[in-house]
């Protein structure tokens, strides 16, 4: 069910060089890399991790930056997975599309605790 899970960062050139060096341990190598942010895994279609800073713009700190990634089977799954979410109080944190590259489709939200999730599926 876990698609990939973020962790924020306030020096991207470290943090690339950490988790390069600690992946490489198990043959897993930087997927992507793009405008400040990398996912390291053993594929495009299998769990990752990526390094981003945070989204609101201020320092990344434990938990400001980290998202979970829940993966849909299509597109009206990501749909429906945002509506229920927004059905049930979740504060909208991006509607679902297309986002980037790789066909990637997500929706992005808070549950009531704050937490933020999204829900995505990614094409080729």
């Amino acid at each position: 069910m876990i698609g990939y899970v973020t962790l924020g960062t306030n020096d991207y050139d470290r943090a690339g060089k950490f988790y390069d060096a600690l992946f490489s341990v198990i043959d897993v190598s930087r997927l992507w890399s793009s405008e400040g942010r990398a996912g390291w895994g053993p594929a495009h279609n299998q769990p990752s991790l990526c390094i981003v800073p945070a989204f609101d713009g201020k320092a990344a700190s434990v938990g400001n930056g980290v998202m979970v990634a829940l993966i849909m089977k299509s597109t009206d799954d990501v749909d429906a997975m945002h509506a229920k979410a927004m059905e049930l109080g979740a504060k909208d944190e991006g509607k679902p599309g297309p986002r980037g590259e790789h066909g990637f489709y997500g929706g992005y939200f808070r549950d009531p605790d704050g937490n933020k999730l999204t829900a995505y599926v990614r094409g080729s």
